[in-house]
């Protein structure tokens, strides 16, 4: 790992805000850190806590090569302290070698070309906290001409984000609530960082992003703060930005909150869409109508899905076949 420095007889880790300040033997508040003998090191390099072949649609990512592959796979631990994750089985977890598979960087991408993917994600648990695992990885990829996805909370230092986010084709990030307090409370961490990296996605990389809000019942899902939410996306990054408004489920420490209802994510589909997103969906439900593609210039219908069976209709390349309207994405 190269983004630490040693001070006062400690190695700080320069990866992520926290900058954590290790003693030998010491993990960093993401678990995936370890000092040993001053340096410090990604402890599950090499290991995947899971692997899996998934439909693009799922991590999520509506405008990244409609009905394609990926391989998805992650290690141990996070960066964020969010009270309601729900993978956290294996991101509040240290290295477990006896919950692991080995699998190297090369074995990682040509398992990926076996079973056909386009892609390979770095998910499950926030690739940030398996950096090296994931640059190494995502370089051999793009050498053998696949593409490569991230999907994360984005909480990371603008040095090692630019390295990382220049190996990356496309990236779903986490805009857990547009709300300081809410971060602070229930994720442990600073919203502005996060809101730094999307900007600097969207903005000065070619990579593909998508958003994420994941919305919970009388937390984050206030009409004045969904609104400031969607005019902070189209005044920062455009109206193109896709963004996925997903339902809670209760997990881990937030248990006393019920699933998110299908009108609190309708409410907020139709705020989003007032407030002039073009590209606007809604996740951890069936409902087509919000999950449709449709050209913000004419109307027309361009991707429809229904669940993870898509049926892309109207694009051609890359263009909308009625007026032809330039979509945003790789198709």
């Amino acid at each position: 790992m190269k983004y630490f420095c040693k001070k006062d007889n400690k190695s700080q880790c320069l990866l992520c805000p926290r900058k954590c300040r290790l003693a030998d033997g010491q993990r960093g508040f993401c678990s995936a850190v370890i000092n040993r003998g001053g340096e410090l090191v990604f402890e599950s390099y090499g290991f995947s806590s899971g692997v899996a072949i998934d439909p693009i649609e799922k991590k999520p990512l509506y405008h990244f090569y409609p009905t394609s592959k990926a391989l998805s796979f992650g290690t141990f631990g996070c960066n964020m302290g969010c009270r309601f994750c729900q993978n956290h089985h294996i991101s509040k977890h240290k290295f477990d070698i006896n919950r692991s598979v080995a699998a190297t960087p090369e074995q990682i991408v040509q398992t990926a070309i076996n079973y056909g993917c386009r892609s390979i994600a770095f998910t499950y648990n926030d690739p940030i906290v398996f950096f090296d695992y994931a640059v190494e990885t995502a370089k051999i990829a793009h050498a053998r001409n696949m593409k490569t996805v991230a999907v994360t909370a984005g909480y990371i230092l603008p040095e090692p984000r630019k390295e990382f986010f220049s190996l990356m084709d496309a990236a779903n990030i986490d805009l857990k609530a547009f709300n300081p307090e809410f971060y602070k409370k229930f994720c442990l961490a600073d919203i502005n960082y996060v809101l730094d990296t999307i900007k600097y996605v969207a903005n000065e990389t070619d990579c593909k992003l998508e958003l994420t809000t994941l919305l919970i019942e009388g937390l984050n899902d206030s009409s004045d703060e969904l609104k400031c939410e969607f005019e902070w996306i189209l005044h920062n990054l455009g109206a193109d930005i896709p963004l996925h408004l997903s339902a809670f489920h209760p997990d881990y420490k937030l248990l006393n909150k019920n699933r998110t209802s299908e009108q609190t994510l309708l409410t907020a589909y139709n705020l989003a869409k007032e407030a002039g997103l073009n590209y606007v969906y809604c996740g951890n439900i069936l409902n087509q109508r919000m999950s449709l593609t449709s050209c913000p210039n004419c109307g027309f219908k361009l991707i429809e899905r229904n669940g993870y069976n898509v049926n892309v209709t109207g694009l051609q390349q890359g263009k909308c076949g009625n007026c032809g309207h330039v979509i945003y994405g790789r198709f």
